[in-house]
């Protein structure tokens, strides 16, 4: 259980604060609700530019690493479709350093060219780096690409071609961080070791005065229902033949969410899951295999991906795999089985409890989610899942015309 205050300030800034007196430390979080599924179609990459460009310098900050490690703490980042999210961890006497810093930059960037340059160089080159330099690199253009055709999920978080960012002007950027880094389309967590009231008139002192502005809301096209098989075949140079198959499946905020969770675990949960015994160690043919759910606010995509060994024949290797999808739909899964699978989950969520970060950093995901209490109801979702759940959910994903895949042929 996880006791938070939450509360708006004037400027529409969503605050949540947890105190743990176990810790000396204090986690600031701050998430704020843009992804690259916010992006222009021909300026894809932002919001991981943005990941960067919100460590080059603000309003009043020239750098924003070394205060945070003079005052003995550390800081880092992330970017996914939907989200941005930055938090700082340092001792809770420091606790005003964090937010002086995360404030400015909420405030306004220091919008120049030469941070501009060296961060689009950054990111083009971890572009190269990651999706073309790397076997199975752009396998998240390929497969996003074959399962998405309308709604922005289509390109990856790290932008559909590099050209989106060699070519972005200062100009974008500013419009791009005035349409989205406002105090009203923001998060602020706190967690660790401080006092209520006089942390409330700190985040009050620092953020209080940030104007709110109107959010840039592009309507986001939602996905027909896929109604045909698609494939793409791809001669690359990579160390194995590989196959990637994407289902539909639903948003993260459905009540189905954690059984589609769950089947990707009986699937490949361990070294008891059914794709492990079954594929790895009793067909000679895989060398990997894996099943797992993309996780996404909107509807996202349940995936099975598989490397065989050399040799291996592909058409026999996924017969095997939609023998085992078939199973799911007809069968049900035995309570034991389902029953480990949720110990796994309560484990995790109990794990994720213990870190006053992974607790900020939840906090913030389930108010973004639009509901933070369901932050206390995670081990009741997990609970009340049933065998029939599972079968019923397979039924509903696990066909050919729902069906994206994508298979690496080695050179």
């Amino acid at each position: 259980m996880i006791a938070y205050k939450r509360y708006i300030l004037d400027n529409g800034l969503t605050v949540v604060l947890h105190q743990d007196r176990s810790t000396p430390l204090v986690t600031v979080n701050v998430l704020y609700k843009v992804g690259s599924k916010n992006e222009h179609p021909e300026q894809t990459g932002f919001a991981h530019l943005f990941e960067h460009l919100m460590f080059g310098g603000s309003e009043n900050v020239a750098d924003y690493d070394t205060p945070i490690q003079n005052a003995g703490g550390d800081n880092n980042a992330f970017t996914n479709s939907d989200l941005t999210n930055f938090y700082n961890v340092l001792p809770a006497e420091n606790l005003g350093v964090a937010l002086w810093l995360e404030s400015d930059r909420m405030l306004k960037l220091d919008f120049n060219q030469n941070s501009l340059d060296v961060q689009k160089k950054v990111v083009v080159e971890e572009f190269k780096e990651t999706s073309i330099n790397q076997p199975y690199g752009d396998l998240w253009h390929q497969l996003s690409d074959l399962a998405y055709k309308d709604h922005p999920y289509r390109w990856p978080t790290i932008g559909l071609v590099p050209e989106h960012i060699e070519e972005a002007q200062l100009s974008d950027v500013e419009t791009f961080f005035y349409n989205f880094y406002k105090p009203n389309n923001a998060v602020l967590v706190l967690s660790g070791n401080f006092e209520i009231e006089e942390t409330k008139a700190e985040i009050e002192k620092w953020f209080g005065s940030i104007p709110s502005g109107k959010i840039f809301k592009a309507s986001i096209p939602q996905e027909d229902i896929q109604q045909d098989f698609r494939n793409r075949t791809l001669t690359r140079p990579v160390p194995s033949n590989a196959l990637y198959m994407a289902f539909h499946m639903c948003s993260r905020d459905h009540e189905d969410f954690i059984a589609y969770d769950m089947l990707s675990d009986v699937l490949s949960g361990g070294r008891s899951s059914r794709l492990y015994i079954n594929l790895l160690k009793g067909s000679g043919l895989f060398s990997s295999i894996d099943a797992y759910i993309s996780g996404t606010f909107d509807p996202g995509l349940f995936i099975v991906e598989a490397k065989l060994l050399d040799g291996a024949d592909m058409e026999k290797a996924k017969l095997l795999i939609w023998a085992e999808l078939q199973k799911l739909k007809e069968e049900l899964v035995q309570e034991e089985e389902l029953q480990k699978i949720k110990n796994s989950m309560l484990s995790s969520v109990a794990f994720s409890e213990v870190s006053i970060t992974h607790k900020a950093i939840n906090l913030a995901y389930y108010e973004m989610l639009g509901d933070i209490d369901r932050i206390n109801k995670q081990e009741e979702e997990i609970d009340s899942v049933k065998v029939e759940d599972l079968k019923r959910v397979a039924n509903e994903i696990l066909h050919e015309h729902n069906c994206s895949e994508v298979i690496y042929i080695k050179e």
